[in-house]
């Protein structure tokens, strides 16, 4: 291992990244280094690359972006005591305080002092990274690597699904992207009633319905309300999962939720939203969550169960994998929409799938 490596780094706070050399980071007494073997791409991401107003505000340059990785260890820390070297990890990407009252009441994941793992600090779209040893998760050898670094954001469906009662109830998942279609899996594993998967997007309509939604709505072609509405028996849904941040599916989603409905709000909008608080929540009585991360660490726990007994498939979520070296073919397609997950594989002995646009193909042919 040299003294640098090739790192894709938010350079500039403009459109676009550059693929560079950088100092490979060194690994502190409470830290382990990792080779990182696979990085997906994440919203969060395509929002630094294409530099909007959520990055403007939040984002630090110059830095090693990206922060859904799976690799293996190369170096331990001094302090370390809880991972060895050659062990196959990923982390949680939130990088806490642990003494502030959020932390030590069980809500680490709004703490108000968080530094996160490829926004704030650097992150892992590079040959290697650092990670606090407390935020490492293992995972088991017999996980792909291409499958294992996509935890985090399954993380987030997760804690979105599992924050209220979901058995035997109607879901409407709003806004199929890539963590939507996580959320219609779990949903469907965790023993959820009819599934209802909302768009826009006919090709990632098509991947809810291979990932398990039992109804898809189209909500540029008909009432996202009524459709839920008809498919509900005129109560509405249960639980509403909102995924996607547009203000007008936000206030759709309210409309068409059940009296007493669970609301879930996993979608960052880029400006306020209006809601008719009265008619829309208090005389509905309805139970609101918002959703941030993933519970340190009860998510993971849930995940691992769901992932390594195979109760949730994400396969066909991976619709095209790249080398970093075609990053910027990567985020183009990603800002497309017509993908599902993209994958950069780091090294060739990672990689268990086809490459991109034959992926595609067949997952299109499986949409139908």
């Amino acid at each position: 291992m040299g003294t640098t490596m090739i790192g894709l780094v938010k350079e500039k706070r403009a459109f676009g990244a550059v693929l560079k050399e950088v100092p490979v980071p060194e690994c502190g007494p409470d830290e382990v280094l990792v080779r990182v073997k696979t990085t997906s791409i994440c919203g969060t991401d395509l929002h630094i690359y294409q530099w909007d107003a959520w990055a403007e505000q939040t984002v630090v340059t110059p830095n090693v972006f990206g922060h859904e990785f799976a690799g293996v260890v190369e170096a331990v820390g001094s302090r370390v005591t809880n991972v060895k070297l050659g062990d196959r990890i990923s982390a949680e990407g939130h990088i806490v305080c642990g003494v502030c009252k959020a932390c030590r009441t069980g809500n680490a994941h709004v703490c108000p002092n968080t530094k996160s793992f490829g926004i704030t600090a650097p992150g892992c779209f590079a040959d290697y990274a650092v990670v606090k040893a407390t935020n490492v998760i293992h995972n088991d050898p017999q996980l792909p690597f291409e499958l294992a670094c996509l935890q985090d954001p399954l993380g987030n469906a997760v804690q979105t699904v599992l924050s209220g009662d979901i058995v035997g109830k109607s879901v409407a998942v709003i806004g199929t992207g890539p963590i939507g279609l996580m959320a219609v899996a779990v949903a469907k594993a965790c023993g959820a009633g009819t599934v209802m998967a909302v768009d826009v997007n006919a090709y990632r309509l098509g991947l809810a319905r291979t990932m398990g939604a039992d109804v898809t709505i189209n909500s540029k072609e008909t009432s996202m309300v009524q459709a839920i509405m008809e498919h509900t028996g005129g109560e509405g849904a249960e639980v509403v999962l909102e995924m996607s941040g547009h203000p007008d599916a936000i206030r759709g989603g309210f409309e068409a939720a059940a009296p007493a409905a669970r609301v879930s709000l996993l979608g960052i909008p880029t400006r306020e939203v209006s809601l008719d608080l009265s008619r829309h929540i208090i005389f509905k009585g309805i139970r609101v969550e918002g959703i941030t991360g993933r519970r340190m660490y009860q998510t993971w726990y849930q995940l691992k169960g769901l992932l390594d007994r195979a109760r949730i498939d994400l396969k066909p979520l991976i619709s095209h994998t790249f080398t970093l070296d075609q990053y910027e073919e990567a985020f183009a397609l990603a800002a497309s929409g017509q993908c599902g997950k993209i994958v950069f594989h780091h090294d060739t002995d990672t990689q268990t799938t086809n490459k991109g646009e034959l992926i595609h193909g067949q997952l299109e042919l499986t949409a139908g």
